[in-house]
């Protein structure tokens, strides 16, 4: 089937050569409208291919010729006439060529840039052991999949799951390189760590050997870190475990009440020289069946209405009606850009976990 854009293709610059040469013979022979064809393979070359912009192009010369022809116009002005329009139409068909060659290469470009992305940041599961996940993640760099935030989910031996949810000093495209830093060593210390502060201490010494290695050092000559929330949730119907390295405080809705889970044991965030693991301290969440445990990047409450005014993430939570962590982002998502006016200007993870009730 023939696209509705491929016939304006080929319609619209035809029609433009019809009446400018309609236009041209119905004139007086003092005015040369001829010339004026070179428009429909100028029109063609902005979103069609080299051949059909050849097409309209031969197309306009021989317009040109009719017209020539029928007017009666001397030997020097129809060579000149036609010098002209033949150097305009091969004009434009390298034009249309080159756009064609470059659009290819962007294209070719985008797909490698967005399996690479998708590589280090993989969309977790929508369940995990007794756990159901939502996300939710905008980046702030356009045609960018991942940005300066960051989160990913693994199990643990115990049988338990660990989440980590992170946000680099840097964001949008730039900071691609620390985040895999950060993700590759939370992949593989999820599994070898015994325990949560052990995972912390390994997360610390991978970012503080290698950040530098992979961050934007020439454009951002700042301090590189990262904040992040760490949790382990057993199986078990237990308490979760949580360490904050300076992260934003995850919320927990347990029966329709929001609790911000601010303890006052924040670790450094990681890449400045933390405590180590003996000196972390662990705080522990009561997370039930059916609580919602809710994780954030600052890009979420920092997001600002047309006045100023920061998203309040806390206050708006306890009047959303979502029972599932999908209908509960699908919420948040909705009413952030009602805020905002706008999509917000920096890179934005949401991370929803529920505990489902146990399966006897």
């Amino acid at each position: 089937m023939t696209r509705p854009w491929g016939r304006a293709a080929i319609v619209v610059p035809l029609a433009i050569v019809a009446v400018i040469s309609v236009v041209d013979m119905m004139s007086s022979t003092s005015v040369h409208l001829g010339p004026l064809v070179a428009l429909a393979p100028a029109v063609t070359a902005a979103f069609a291919g080299p051949r059909m912009t050849a097409f309209v192009a031969l197309v306009a010369i021989a317009a040109q010729e009719l017209v020539d022809g029928y007017n009666g116009e001397s030997m020097t002005n129809h060579i000149a006439q036609f010098a002209a329009l033949a150097g305009l139409c091969a004009a434009m068909v390298a034009t249309s060529y080159v756009r064609e060659h470059r659009t290819w290469q962007l294209t070719r470009l985008r797909s490698v840039a967005d399996a690479a992305q998708r590589c280090v940041l993989r969309p977790p599961p929508r369940q995990i052991g007794p756990l159901r996940l939502g996300w939710l993640y905008l980046a702030a760099e356009d045609e960018a999949q991942i940005g300066g935030d960051l989160f990913a989910t693994e199990r643990g031996s115990d049988p338990c799951t660990r989440v980590i949810m992170g946000d680099v000093r840097g964001k949008g495209v730039s900071a691609i390189g620390e985040v895999s830093v950060v993700l590759g060593a939370f992949r593989e210390g999820a599994h070898r760590c015994p325990t949560l502060p052990d995972l912390v201490a390994a997360l610390e010494e991978s970012v503080s050997r290698d950040i530098e290695e992979v961050a934007d050092v020439q454009d951002d000559l700042g301090e590189h870190f990262i904040t992040a929330l760490m949790l382990e949730i057993p199986d078990r119907d237990e308490p979760a475990e949580l360490i904050n390295c300076g992260h934003p405080p995850p919320l927990l809705i347990h029966r329709r009440h929001v609790t911000t889970l601010d303890f006052d044991h924040s670790s450094p965030p990681l890449g400045m020289g933390g405590l180590p693991a003996t000196a972390l301290h662990i705080d522990s969440i009561a997370f039930e069946p059916g609580d919602i445990l809710l994780l954030y990047t600052d890009g979420v409450i920092e997001a600002r209405s047309p006045s100023g005014d920061f998203y309040p993430l806390g206050e708006r939570l306890g009047s959303f009606s979502g029972s599932t962590p999908d209908a509960l982002l699908r919420e948040i998502q909705g009413d952030l850009f009602s805020h905002v006016g706008r999509e917000p200007a920096d890179d934005v993870a949401l991370l929803a976990i529920q505990r489902l009730p146990a399966t006897k």
